[in-house]
């Protein structure tokens, strides 16, 4: 089976194994932890903050960073289809007590005047404005690169109002290894960053909150509250910091197997490829073939090719460190063969 709903289902590297297996440890609450100590200092230098947290999840790292960003009552503004908005369960609401003002944005990436304008002004009426996010790079837009010149106006209004930003970078390496940019490049347009060790980068399980000292210091508590706290962390923290360190620059490989997978599914009658595929994520509009979303996800299973619905018409196909050219090859014949049969072909 070809596996391609999502990146997060990669499968960790024997050297990860091996790391995991060898890693010193300690108790992580009690700050004796030596491997995730190294972790959070060499996150934090590479994202170029003051200092990182290590948590389970990207959902948990963007949730922790809204609580201690935020007062209860406050609005955070973020983009209409972003993941803390549209997949994290309405935690902000849940757990932070805040509500959300979503801002629709072109390919994942909000105008600058929109947010300006979205800005709470002095009056008893209103919540006090508590946060800005920014998705980088976007899921539902199809993996789509903010640029760093649109974080940095964003930023800049930001500043004018002494509002803090977070960037949920979830795949911000793949923005990097899209754009060859430099990761600071993306992260000095923001007051805190969510980074996930999971998905295209392989860990097994882990992110990264990076930030300053004073908010990491208060971030912690929170993940406390909520359960985080682990103690022998050093087990995960292990295959994490090979993550971090070893696997961004092969992300260009995903990259490359997404566009292939692009190109020859855009020469298929009555299939359409919507997002401009920046990095690893293709979006296809199935309606041409008569069928719906569900429908073409289950027929492409029966052919032995996994993938997600989007939407009612939208399905999306990702790519990673686990499906390589070969693989993506036969996805391509298998979609055909799904295309040709809905067609009349057979």
């Amino acid at each position: 089976m070809i596996d391609l709903r999502s990146d997060t289902l990669t499968k960790p590297t024997e050297e990860m194994r091996k790391a995991a297996y060898a890693a010193d440890v300690g108790d992580d609450v009690y700050g004796e932890d030596p491997t995730v100590n190294l972790l959070e200092k060499k996150a934090a230098e590479i994202l170029g903050k003051e200092a990182a947290l290590f948590v389970t999840s990207g959902t948990q790292g963007n949730q922790i960073a809204v609580l201690t960003h935020c007062q209860p009552g406050n609005e955070i503004l973020l983009e209409a289809e972003s993941h803390i908005f549209f997949y994290e369960s309405g935690a902000v609401a849940a757990l932070a007590g805040v509500q959300t003002r979503t801002i629709s944005g072109e390919n994942g990436a909000m105008n600058p005047l929109h947010i300006e304008a979205a800005i709470r002004g002095e009056d008893q009426h209103f919540p006090e404005t508590g946060l800005i996010c920014i998705e980088n790079t976007h899921n539902r837009a199809g993996g789509a690169v903010v640029p760093p010149s649109n974080m940095r106006d964003i930023y800049t209004v930001a500043q004018k109002y002494n509002i803090p930003v977070h960037v949920d970078g979830a795949r911000l390496f793949n923005a990097v290894a899209s754009t060859g940019h430099s990761i600071k490049e993306f992260t000095q347009y923001c007051d805190t960053v969510q980074i996930c060790l999971s998905k295209g980068l392989g860990a097994p399980v882990g992110s990264i909150i990076a930030g300053p000292k004073d908010f990491i210091k208060k971030a912690r508590k929170w993940r406390k509250r909520l359960g985080g706290g682990l103690r022998q962390v050093g087990i995960i923290a292990a295959p994490a910091m090979v993550a971090l360190t070893k696997m961004t620059e092969r992300l260009t490989e995903d990259h490359d197997n997404a566009r292939f997978l692009a190109e020859c599914l855009k020469n298929f009658e009555r299939l359409e490829v919507v997002n401009s595929v920046d990095t690893n994520i293709v979006v296809i509009d199935v309606s041409g073939l008569n069928l719906n979303a569900g429908e073409f996800v289950e027929a492409l299973k029966e052919k032995g090719v996994l993938s997600v619905t989007f939407g009612d018409i939208l399905v999306r196909l990702t790519t990673h460190y686990d499906v390589n050219r070969r693989d993506i090859q036969k996805a391509v014949s298998a979609i055909h063969e799904l295309v040709n049969e809905r067609n009349g072909r057979y």
